[in-house]
């Protein structure tokens, strides 16, 4: 078994993160296996060095540890970028140039499991256009969905516990695949690096698990395995919602300076057993 966490380094991790973190490292731990560390940081815009070092040190102090040196997402670009020109090739996906105040405007964007559905302006766009747009004007890159479901055929998934479950990744429309401003979208990075890290078991916050239907599509196209999945209770406030990074009481480095005691936090989040004024809920 290799499980990992993935933290983003944009801010302090809270509760949430280390429940989230607690869990896969113990399912390693218990099966005898490897728990690793990925840092998504290729949002240069808000990513910060800083929260990097403090991320790693609030794993330390609640206990965990990780196998080898943390997975850079920064230092994959170039498999993002090969993976991006392999599915162009195939025309499965194309540049849209529409910003996002073009696409809330926009009669036509239905809703589905991740928000918005874009409603395919630039899907329709011909080739003599695409290129010369390509030139000047900023773009991501989107999924063709209805093509790319096509060539995958029907998918499934299997949720531990709970057994296949059928991905329906036309629901979310055509994805962004890489961003205006990064080189990579959550779902392309993600699933090629967990791919690439060999990861068997993904355990994460039951907010995602619309978005293993996109994965799942992903893994089909790209030819890369699928993992076992586990999406787990989130960590919620007293209003009810899930935590945020903006929750300053329940990050843990101020849980760490008020006296709290790392490992027994750990004991008892992995019990169930959360600090006052907080819960575990299903969406």
């Amino acid at each position: 078994m290799r499980t990992r966490f993935a933290p983003s380094p944009t801010g302090e991790l809270h509760l949430g993160h280390a429940y989230s973190a607690l869990l896969a490292h113990d399912a390693a731990q218990r099966a005898g296996g490897a728990f690793h560390i990925r840092i998504d940081d290729i949002d240069g815009s808000r990513s910060r060095e800083a929260y990097v070092a403090a991320s790693l040190a609030d794993l330390g102090w609640l206990g965990i540890d990780w196998a080898g040196e943390p997975v850079r997402q920064s230092a994959r670009l170039g498999a993002y970028q090969a993976a991006l020109d392999d599915l162009r090739r195939r025309d499965l996906v194309y540049p849209c140039f529409c910003t996002r105040a073009d696409i809330a405007a926009s009669l036509a964007a239905p809703h589905g499991p991740s928000g918005a559905i874009y409603p395919g302006t630039c899907r329709h766009l011909g080739a003599p256009e695409r290129e010369r747009r390509l030139a000047t004007e900023p773009h991501c890159w989107r999924l063709d969905m209805a093509k790319a479901s096509d060539r995958a055929g029907e998918l499934q998934w299997e949720e531990e516990e709970q057994g296949l479950r059928r991905a329906n990744p036309l629901a979310h429309g055509d994805v962004v695949l890489a961003r205006k401003d990064a080189p990579a979208s959550y779902h392309l990075a993600s699933t090629l690096d967990d791919a690439m890290m060999g990861i068997t078991h993904i355990i994460r916050g039951s907010d995602l698990i619309a978005s293993t239907d996109v994965h799942r599509l992903l893994q089909a196209l790209l030819d890369l395995p699928t993992p076992l999945y586990r999406h787990h209770a989130l960590v919620c406030g007293a209003d009810g919602k899930r935590l945020a990074k903006r929750d300053a009481a329940a990050s843990l480095a101020s849980l760490r300076a008020a006296g709290v005691d790392g490992r027994t936090l750990a004991a008892d989040l992995l019990m169930g057993r959360l600090p006052t004024g907080y819960s575990l809920q299903m969406p």
